[in-house]
């Protein structure tokens, strides 16, 4: 759990300031579960820089509760959390120092958002909240006001939270838990899940990943792990301490999310790099008429695929589906093996291509037109689908036909430039089974926004 804090206060001398108003979000990770916000009478004059700055002025805080009557409200709410603020030095000790004055030692684990984005997001070219949260597309309003600037550290924790792709914010903070929170019951665990789509972390008593999944129901998933009477299920059962998660609200970016951080993490109940068998792929080639002939074939990573199958029987039954739905040739699609015509040219549904009847121009202008549907090689595009609330989507970019990463956009704001998308993307691997997942989806999925940069 984390207090994600800004402070506003009079100016001055070091360690003289006074606050004038704190804002407090509770943060679980996912969303807000509780928070505080209150202008505070700092018993002294506000410097005449600070109040063109936030607009809070004397005359404001003159009947604004004073520092000891918030301060128990203050202490209740950070209670078992990590102290989160952009420029956590500052905020933290502007409140230790106000506790000290009343004889209590306030101490939290901190985490500091100008240092988190300077490691994950590295050469931007400035790290002040105000400009950092505009180049990033995050909505921010009332900045320098203290609800303002501690809701655009929330998003600004959020996104970072989602470029932590080796899960060190997450590990550290579990491991700063209290004991009788490293214990929990199944069930009580349980209790903390959501019902929706995206990727859980099943982590042991020190906060380590042990095991990582995905599901469209993270709730459900859990129970049939603690339910389970396979050995790997009593492993989990028997060493599970905390289980987090991360909402997707796309099935897309789970798998792909859950792909890429099982192979990096190696977690030692998942099979070593979980690795997909998709064994079977679907090719194309022009034979000496000028024909483009589709052929299913075992999976080799020495020629490019139009996409990947996990066995021979979902590809065949794909290539039935795409002969329908473009008006191709059995023939010369490997479905029908004849030195004459295909079925369908006895139905009167084939054009004749099989028996050099139609041009292979009209023929190849169908099959093309399959190619650039189901197929991204030398493409560049986006491919956007659900988000992890109603107002965002996720973003998969695809660069010259190769997975760059994703991200998560909020509707709110409009974003014009590829550059300012890249910079939202956590770059992720582009391997076989990442192209599989994506051409999987596309095809299970027609659907799908696509852009096309």
């Amino acid at each position: 759990m984390y207090a994600i804090i800004d402070i506003e206060t009079t100016g001055g001398k070091f360690n003289e300031e006074g606050i004038t108003e704190i804002a407090i979000y509770k943060f679980n990770g996912h969303e807000i579960v509780d928070q505080f916000i209150s202008l505070v009478n700092p018993e002294k004059a506000i410097q005449p820089f600070v109040v063109n700055l936030t607009g809070i002025n004397n005359k404001m805080l003159i009947n604004a509760p004073k520092f000891f009557e918030v301060a128990k409200r203050i202490v209740e709410i950070t209670e078992d959390c990590i102290f989160v603020a952009h420029n956590t030095s500052f905020d933290y000790r502007i409140l230790s120092t106000e506790f000290r004055r009343l004889g209590f030692d306030y101490k939290r684990e901190t985490l500091c958002t100008v240092e988190l984005s300077k490691k994950l997001i590295p050469d931007m070219p400035s790290y002040s909240l105000g400009k950092l949260v505009r180049a990033l597309g995050i909505p921010v309003t009332d900045r320098h006001r203290a609800s303002g600037d501690a809701l655009a550290t929330v998003k600004l924790f959020k996104l970072l939270l989602n470029k932590d792709t080796n899960k060190t914010i997450i590990t550290e903070a579990l491991k700063t838990k209290p004991k009788h929170q490293l214990e929990p019951k199944l069930l009580d665990i349980l209790d903390t899940l959501p019902n929706k789509t995206g990727v859980y972390y099943i982590h042991n008593k020190a906060g380590d990943i042990i095991y990582i999944g995905k599901s469209k129901n993270i709730k459900n998933r859990l129970n049939q792990h603690f339910t389970g009477t396979t050995a790997k299920s009593k492993k989990i059962q028997l060493n599970v301490s905390n289980v987090t998660f991360e909402i997707t609200g796309s099935e897309l970016v789970a798998l792909l999310k859950e792909s890429e951080e099982i192979k990096r993490i190696k977690p030692i109940y998942n099979r070593a790099l979980r690795k997909r068998l998709f064994t079977t792929g679907l090719y194309h080639e022009t034979d000496q008429n000028g024909y483009i002939k589709l052929s299913i074939d075992k999976a080799d990573g020495r020629r490019r695929s139009i996409t990947t199958f996990t066995n021979r029987q979902n590809a065949r039954a794909f290539v039935e589906k795409v002969v329908d739905d473009f008006n191709l040739c059995q023939k010369l699609t490997g479905l029908y093996n004849s030195k004459t015509s295909c079925f369908r040219y006895e139905l009167d549904s084939c054009l004749g291509a099989c028996v050099n009847e139609e041009t292979p121009e009209t023929y190849n202008a169908r099959v093309n037109t399959f190619l650039k549907k189901y197929s991204y090689k030398n493409k560049n595009m986006v491919i956007l689908d659900r988000g992890r609330d109603v107002d965002e989507r996720s973003a998969i970019l695809i660069e010259n036909g190769e997975f760059k990463g994703l991200a998560f956009i909020n509707l709110n704001y409009q974003i014009t430039k590829i550059e300012i998308l890249k910079t939202l993307i956590t770059p992720m691997e582009n391997n076989k089974d990442s192209q599989h997942i994506i051409q999987s989806y596309l095809r299970r999925t027609p659907k799908l926004k696509i852009i096309t940069l």
